[in-house]
C-alpha cells in the first residue's frame, strides 16, 4: 500500500520568483490547540532554536512526524496549549506553522509574547543545518517583515540568550551571530 502524502502549503513568492514553501497546520496533521492567546504584530524578537530530538528530517514526510512529534511532547509532557514554536523549519527546505504569527507561543520565557520562534529541526550542537533549511529560515524571517508580522528593526537571538539552555546548539549559534540584527545582548 502506497503513502499518499497531503499537503496544505502556501507558497510565497519572494523577489519574483517561488521561494518560500509554508505548510500550515491542516497540512502536518497538527492536533487541536487547548486555547489560544493572541499576538500583536509585528514583534521585536525572532528566537532561533533547535530541536535536538527529534533530529534532522530531510523529507516532508520526516519533518511532518518531527513536527507532530514535538507537537505532543509539547502539549502532552509539559502540558502545554499547543507546540511552543511559531515554526519549524525541515531539512526538506520547507516552513511548518506551529502557532503562527499572531499567537503568543512557549518557547522562550520573558520573550514569548513578543517573538516569533523559529526552530530548526535536529540537533545542531556540533554541525550545521543544511544550505536550505538556513535559506528557509531567512525567507520566513523576510516573509514576516514583508508581512508586517515581524518589525523591520527586529532582534535575532538564540534560545540560550533568553533562558538557560544549550539551544539553539553550538554550531548553530555560533552560525547566528553572523546573521543580519543578531544581537548580543536582547
Amino acid at each position: 500500500m502506497h503513502e499518499i502524502l497531503v499537503t496544505l502549503t502556501t507558497v510565497v513568492v519572494i523577489g519574483g520568483s517561488l521561494a518560500l514553501n509554508i505548510i500550515g497546520r491542516a497540512g502536518w496533521g497538527a492536533r487541536k490547540p487547548k486555547f489560544t492567546q493572541p499576538m500583536p504584530n509585528p514583534v521585536p524578537f525572532v528566537v532561533i532554536h533547535h530541536s535536538e530530538s527529534p533530529g534532522a528530517c530531510t523529507t516532508t514526510s520526516a519533518c511532518i512526524a518531527a513536527m507532530k512529534s514535538m507537537q505532543n511532547y509539547h502539549m502532552d509532557h509539559n502540558g502545554w496549549a499547543d507546540i511552543g514554536y511559531s515554526f519549524g523549519v525541515g531539512g526538506d527546505g520547507n516552513a511548518y506553522e506551529g502557532r503562527g504569527w499572531s499567537t503568543v507561543g512557549a518557547h522562550a520565557p520573558g520573550y514569548n509574547n513578543k517573538s516569533i520562534g523559529i526552530c530548526l529541526i535536529g540537533n545542531w550542537m556540533y554541525a550545521l543545518p543544511p544550505d536550505n533549511q538556513l535559506q528557509t529560515v531567512h525567507q520566513l524571517i523576510q516573509y514576516g517583515v514583508d508581512q508586517r508580522k515581524i518589525n523591520p528593526e527586529y532582534k535575532l537571538v538564540g534560545h540560550r540568550q533568553v533562558t538557560a539552555t544549550d539551544c539553539p546548539g553550538d554550531r548553530l549559534f555560533k552560525e547566528i551571530q553572523n546573521w543580519t540584527h543578531f544581537t548580543p545582548k536582547p
